[in-house]
């Protein structure tokens, strides 16, 4: 199954410092995934490998850095390492049986559960001791209420080095991966055998050379799997097509809104890719709400506008300029704009009046849904792209249509 990496569950292996997190990440692997040593602190970035594993199938691998490093350069691993929780599918948390659980382990089980993130307690290193331990704590600490009811049946004892236990962690993890399976579609759902889609994908100065971009080509895969037509054009070639075929949907790149709203008859269902994206990645509602935040902007207000990806940003950039200038001419308010890219999110979130999404195709679920969850606990109202677009060009209401009469996933 070739699934893209935002697609992929992510698993992630946290510990402290010399648990044996990395070593225990090449025996499940089968790889020389991570460097390992006796050395304290040898993992310094996470590591991130997308790979297929029997019985788990397509995944992504993440080793942290030690929970517990030390000095400044450690905090800002720790720091680093905390972020990898945001994008998290299921946890691994490594224990040294030799040391026992530790506060830092103990902290983590509490921000497991916070987050509700389903997760493996491992007991590593189980062949340099003569009886396995209880999960009750060591090194001298006192056993916490979270850990004080656990047996050996709560946790799983493992050794990276001679292979004992590690079988049985890869079928625990398969066995969460398919109970927390959930089969979702973009727009496969909402379409019938012989009905016609048409695609408008302009190609300009920001479109990449020699393809289309991710969500584009995974509503073409969802038409063709349920035996739709889809035809894919510029605005250009619209209405022509439209002269020749009447469509169920007209689904079109956000930024051309403007344009595509006065070819399309008010008949025909019309959204965008982002739009869909909002709902398949399970936020349409909380974005709907911030998408009102735009006309209410003054001058000085400070707005973010963050991205997934980080694609080479070209002289017309959708982040970077139209959706700026767009902004400024709606709110005709002098706002100032923040950006970020990639795995860049601010943890302060207090000085923005609004922020500004994409459709998150890059990042998965956990992640993407994170970002919101931090928006919302903030109050600061956050929207996508193709949602803020609709949103200025008036046409909202008629880029929700296609939901209407289906909840929001």
């Amino acid at each position: 199954m070739n699934l893209t990496k935002s697609e992929r569950p992510h698993i992630s292996f946290f510990g402290c410092t010399n648990s044996g997190k990395s070593s225990l990440v090449n025996a499940v692997t089968n790889q020389a995934l991570s460097v390992i040593s006796d050395i304290k602190g040898t993992t310094t970035d996470a590591v991130q490998k997308s790979m297929e594993i029997l019985p788990l199938g397509p995944v992504v691998i993440i080793d942290t850095a030690g929970i517990n490093d030390e000095g400044k350069l450690g905090e800002l691993r720790i720091k680093a390492t905390k972020r990898i929780l945001d994008k998290t599918d299921i946890a691994v948390l490594v224990i040294d049986s030799i040391v026992g659980v530790q506060k830092d382990d103990e902290e983590l089980i509490k921000e497991f559960a916070a987050r509700k993130i389903p997760y493996i307690l491992v007991l590593n290193k189980c062949d340099l001791i003569q009886s396995p331990p209880s999960l009750e704590g060591g090194g001298g600490n006192t056993t916490s209420p979270q850990l004080s009811h656990l047996g050996e049946e709560d946790g799983l004892f493992v050794s990276a080095k001679t292979g004992e236990g590690v079988n049985e962690l890869r079928e625990k993890l398969g066995h969460i991966i398919n109970e927390n399976k959930k089969e979702k579609f973009i727009i496969r759902d909402r379409l019938n055998q012989g009905d016609i889609v048409i695609l408008v994908i302009p190609i300009d100065e920001s479109a990449p050379k020699g393809r289309i971009i991710l969500p584009q080509q995974n509503v073409l895969r969802e038409c063709l799997d349920a035996h739709a037509t889809a035809i894919c054009c510029q605005v250009e070639e619209l209405s022509s097509i439209l002269n020749s075929f009447t469509p169920k949907f007209v689904i079109t790149d956000s930024q051309a809104f403007n344009k595509v709203k006065e070819i399309v008859p008010e008949n025909i269902i019309l959204t965008s890719f982002s739009i869909l994206m909002a709902n398949y990645k399970g936020s349409l509602e909380t974005l709907l709400n911030g998408a009102e935040t735009i006309s209410k902007l003054k001058d000085g207000d400070k707005v973010l506008i963050s991205e997934g990806c980080t694609h080479h940003r070209q002289c017309n950039d959708i982040g970077t300029v139209k959706l700026p200038n767009w902004i400024k001419d709606f709110s005709k308010a002098k706002v100032d704009f923040e950006f970020t890219q990639g795995g860049e999110f601010p943890s302060d979130l207090n000085k923005y009046k609004l922020i500004i999404h994409c459709g998150g195709c890059m990042l998965n679920e956990a992640e993407m849904k994170s970002r919101i969850k931090k928006a919302k606990e903030n109050g600061i109202p956050i929207v996508n792209y193709g949602m803020a677009i609709a949103y200025m060009n008036g046409i909202l209401d008629r880029a929700l249509e296609i939901f209407r009469g289906k909840k929001f996933e």
